[in-house]
């Protein structure tokens, strides 16, 4: 337990995580002391995109001193399988590989070094089958992960027949490594009665447990799973850490002795998946006032090969298409394309910027082609209350133009403008950039089902209190947010809460940490379990005190007060204890009103949305290409926050990030399946240099809504897709170098993009 940090909800600064994060003494998977016997684990993996196994020779390096095992897929005593959503990929390939980094064999062995050394024995051929890249050819070829999506509204044929404007193009955004400081990896301990505990980087402890019980053939309640706190995790430990936690297990299993494995940064960057690379079409239609009255989209996913948690992601990325638009007349059609490249996963935001990027293209585009700003189209087409989205829902309690014009008188967007047009026409070889990027991103899991969560709460007979929930801690804050629910409904000190790992045995069926959902869904459960003791003990007090049913009593300070009665917390605690009240609580909480069916496309999926409005200013050196970018100034939806350490923190960290994805982060593969970004030597992630010389954030005064905990919103993923406005910034700078620049629509916007653009010609030329 942390003490002396700040008490109470009033002030907002509280993160429990910073002295320990500070004094080294915060504790991961790879800092647990090592049991005696424990055996470590390696992988060998395919080398080649798409193929047959026609040998496998595995005798050298199982006669190898000190390998105790070699494990291939004849091993696995229930399913060769950790598909979440569909059940579609191997634990260990079976005779079949389909990606350059699929597993095929495990070693095991006293130490890392020999599992090491043991890998360079096995032996392997292959013969090579067709390898596709390209989600465009996948989706030629039929080769899908799961049925297409679509979503509608309006009549569409219609709408375009009547628009004035009607511009058409492609937009592709590329993938993104998620880089968290901790590899994946987990360390599984045998225990009595043939149980395993598991203890696992992962964003989801109840998915890791049912992925290991259907691969050793066990039920459920054979596993625990333990989650102290993850070093980063944006999406990528949502589904893919299961991976690497049944092998674990399953060593465990077959040897009755602990297993540890930590991927090292080579096996992580081209073992795992990343953000989903996207290749799309556009068609937008525009009235003659510039209102957006027909938008068209196709999606191609490159999801890799196996579904991972593609469906769910390409659902999103339709939830997100019309982004902070009002467009009354929607056809969007996405496809999750199978390739043979890693399975792309969860990363922050979901699918939701992937969509967002390409209408931000398609305005882009029309705005150019018509000679008038972006922001011109932007600002006519924000949504307003009750403006319908293409799955149903309705806008409510909307801030998009009210985040939008507070952006404009804030950051004086007049004298902003008129600052950068007369530095474009004073400096030649030097040219400014100027955007704005809205957003509009719905909080809640598209799935229903996984919108409920629990929590357990004890307390002590000495007045302390111990909470558990199904929330992950990965550097968000969300440990912080708790414990200031648990001190807020009992009126107690922060350092008087204790927040334990997050663990199966104590909280069950959990969702897994993510879609922005987290902090309200074990924040409202977390209440309803410390609601549960405040009614005991309400009824204990009015008994002790004679009190009438409507007095009133309050927990505050650390006293229990009632008129002018008090009572020291501690002193009802003990009284409490001595009559057999019961001080412990299961909480509960389903976010209500949410429902989706998937099948017609229409429903309320989301709990509320977040909204806010970034301005970008930049500047492009127009011989080198190179680029600064000047100033970042937002203005963010957080409702009513709760922490806005935490909160401004998220901001800062998720708008870099995004700025990185559509900048300098360049995932590239090759024909073969190659992934040719595979060090940090050459896949480059965003610095203290690259971060803006100016960063102005700004609270949105607003009520916040019921359904966030405390009325404190999301602030998880919206963020990140403040980082598409860095894209179009660089690109009107470009623009305001050579009016004719011809830049492809696709995502990152390198320095050689940049470059190339500043001294290209019009593409019909």
């Amino acid at each position: 337990m942390v003490k002396n940090l700040n008490k109470t909800k009033k002030d907002k600064s509280l993160n429990i995580d910073s002295p320990l994060h500070v004094t080294g003494r915060t504790k991961y998977v790879d800092d647990i002391p090592e049991l005696s016997g424990t055996l470590f684990a390696k992988v060998f993996y395919s080398s080649i995109a798409h193929g047959k196994i026609t040998r496998l020779d595995i005798s050298k390096a199982a006669a190898m001193e000190g390998v105790v095992k070699v494990v291939t897929c004849e091993d696995i005593p229930g399913e060769n399988q950790v598909g979440g959503i569909i059940a579609d990929e191997p634990l260990l390939a079976d005779g079949l590989v389909d990606f350059i980094g699929q597993p095929i064999v495990m070693i095991l062995a006293t130490e890392e070094i020999i599992a090491r050394k043991a890998l360079k024995l096995i032996e392997v051929k292959f013969k090579p089958l067709k390898v596709i890249v390209d989600p465009r050819e996948a989706h030629k070829k039929g080769s899908l992960l799961s049925d297409p999506r679509h979503f509608q509204m309006g009549d569409i044929k219609k709408a375009f027949k009547k628009a004035k404007y009607i511009f058409e193009g492609e937009a592709d955004s590329g993938g993104q490594e998620h880089v968290y400081l901790e590899p994946q990896g987990a360390y599984a301990i045998p225990k009595n009665n043939d149980c395993i505990q598991v203890i696992s980087s992962t964003q989801g402890p109840t998915a890791v447990q049912r992925t290991i019980a259907r691969a050793l053939g066990v039920s459920m309640n054979e596993i625990e799973v333990d989650v102290n706190r993850i070093g980063g995790g944006f999406g990528g430990k949502e589904d893919q850490a299961s991976m690497w936690a049944t092998f674990c297990a399953l060593g465990t299993y077959l040897t009755k002795k602990p297993v540890k494995y930590i991927l090292d940064r080579h096996e992580d960057l081209q073992m795992t998946g990343k953000r989903h690379p996207y290749r799309s079409d556009y068609k937008i239609g525009l009235d003659k006032d510039l209102k957006i009255v027909a938008f068209e989209g196709n999606y191609f996913q490159n999801g890799g090969a196996a579904a991972d948690l593609s469906p769910a992601v390409l659902e999103r990325t339709l939830f997100h298409a019309t982004n902070s638009y009002y467009v009354p007349n929607v056809d969007v059609n996405a496809y999750p394309c199978r390739t043979n490249l890693h399975p792309h996963t969860a990363f922050r935001g979901f699918g939701g910027p992937q969509g967002m990027f390409v209408i931000e293209c398609a305005i882009h585009h029309a705005a150019r082609a018509l000679g008038v700003p972006a922001n011109k189209i932007q600002e006519k087409n924000l949504l307003i209350n009750n403006n319908e989205f293409s799955y149903g829902q309705k806008v409510q309690d909307c801030e998009a133009k009210n985040t939008w014009n507070q952006a404009k008188k804030k950051f004086d967007f007049a004298k902003l403008k008129k600052e950068v047009a007369a530095y474009n026409k004073a400096n030649k070889y030097s040219k400014k950039g100027i955007a704005f990027m809205p957003i509009c991103f719905g909080i809640s899991f598209t799935n229903t089902m996984m919108n409920n969560a629990r929590a357990l709460v004890h307390v002590y007979s000495d007045g302390s209190v111990g909470i558990s929930t199904g929330a992950v801690e990965m550097g968000q804050g969300v440990s912080s947010k708790m414990i200031q629910v648990a001190a807020l409904c009992f009126g107690l000190k922060t350092d008087e809460v204790r927040l334990e790992t997050t663990n199966t045995t104590r909280v069950a069926n959990t969702s897994p940490t993510a879609a922005s959902a987290t902090a309200d869904l074990n924040g409202k459960a977390l209440q309803d379990a410390c609601d549960q003791i405040l009614v005991r003990l309400r009824k204990l007090v009015k008994k002790e005190w004679g009190l009438k049913s409507k007095d009133q009593i309050h927990f505050q300070d650390g006293w229990v007060i009632c008129n002018r009665k008090k009572m020291k917390w501690n002193e009802l605690i003990l009284t409490a204890f001595q009559q057999r009240v019961n001080l412990s609580a299961k909480g509960h909480y389903s976010t209500p009103k949410i429902h989706f069916d998937k099948k017609i496309g229409k429903g309320h999926p989301f709990a509320y949305h977040v909204f806010g409005t970034s301005i970008f200013t930049c500047t492009v050196d127009c011989i080198r290409g190179t680029y600064d970018f000047d100033k970042v100034q937002l203005i963010h939806d957080f409702g009513t926050s709760m922490n806005k350490l935490v909160d401004l923190g998220q901001i800062e960290g998720g708008l870099v990030q995004g700025m990185g994805w559509m900048t300098i982060e360049n995932l590239l593969y090759d024909e073969e399946g190659r992934l040719k970004s595979n060090s940090l030597a050459n896949y480059k992630i965003p610095d203290i240099h690259y971060v803006p010389k100016k960063l102005d954030v700004e609270y949105l005064d607003t009520k916040g809504s019921d359904l966030a905990i405390l009325k404190s919103k999301a602030v998880g993923e919206p963020p990140l897709m403040y980082g598409i406005g860095a894209y179009f910034a660089l690109y009107n700078a470009v623009l305001a170098y050579n009016k004719d620049a011809n830049i492809p629509y696709e995502s990152p916007m390198t320095t050689e993009k940049i470059l190339m653009g500043l001294y290209s010609k019009k593409a019909n030329s």
